[in-house]
């Protein structure tokens, strides 16, 4: 279905929606994407072309690796996540989604926005929304995880916004000691600095990744950038 403008200029209009009639930007995404013909805004994004290239990512990644996936709000890069999680599960691996910003019922909307059910992947998908999730407590839920098991955690900024638990530097640090010597994949989600979206450029880059507090950055093995629903991925040098 081609829509009747581009990503960004449907989401311009979107906010000022939000804006003139005082709704969540969420419902007013929603309402833009029903106008083109869709359920709802992540089905939007889900159905444009370049979002089944996240998933070419999926043989490029080892055990051990950390991931991140970076976008500005509404560009799809939780579908990514998932859309890399289903592969993981497809290849038989166990994955789990570990998010601090949405509810079970949001996850399912949005596995359904990209034709995945979770009860094709019996005994392979778990979803955790816990309001304790940090570095710690990342560590404990994977135990037990088999080796080459991933695990999507939303967002990587989110990890440093309580108080008692380590810095992000040192929870990160933790991270991908756990995950090279556990066997693990694991995937940040990650939001993008205001500032990209005058930049011009298609696709951010490491630098726009937001930053509260600082962080080495090439720690992550790979990255994923997405923009207007479209993704572009490395290998970090």
């Amino acid at each position: 279905m081609v829509l009747s403008a581009p990503i960004h200029q449907l989401k311009r209009k979107a906010r000022l929606l939000s804006r003139t009639e005082r709704i969540p930007l969420h419902a007013a995404l929603d309402r833009i994407a029903s106008e083109e013909g869709y359920r709802s805004w992540s089905l939007l994004i889900a159905k444009q072309p370049g979002m089944t290239s996240v998933r070419a990512l999926w043989p490029l990644l080892e055990p051990g690796d950390l991931v991140l996936i970076a976008g500005r709000p509404g560009q799809g890069k939780t579908l990514a996540g998932l859309a890399l999680l289903a592969e993981a599960m497809r290849a038989g691996r166990r994955g789990i989604f570990l998010t601090l910003e949405y509810t079970p019922a949001d996850v399912l909307s949005r596995l359904r926005a990209i034709n995945i059910e979770p009860g094709d992947f019996a005994g392979l998908f778990d979803c955790d929304c816990s309001d304790a999730i940090s570095a710690d407590y990342i560590v404990a839920r994977l135990a037990d995880a088999p080796r080459g098991t991933m695990a999507v955690i939303d967002y990587l900024q989110l990890l440093d916004q309580r108080r008692e638990t380590p810095e992000l530097a040192l929870q990160v640090r933790m991270l991908k000691a756990f995950a090279r010597e556990r066997g693990l994949i694991l995937v940040f989600i990650s939001q993008i600095d205001r500032a990209y979206e005058g930049s011009g450029r298609p696709f951010p880059e490491i630098a726009d990744v937001r930053l509260p507090n600082p962080l080495d950055l090439s720690q992550f093995d790979k990255t994923c950038f997405v923009n207007r629903g479209e993704a572009r991925f490395r290998a970090a040098a």
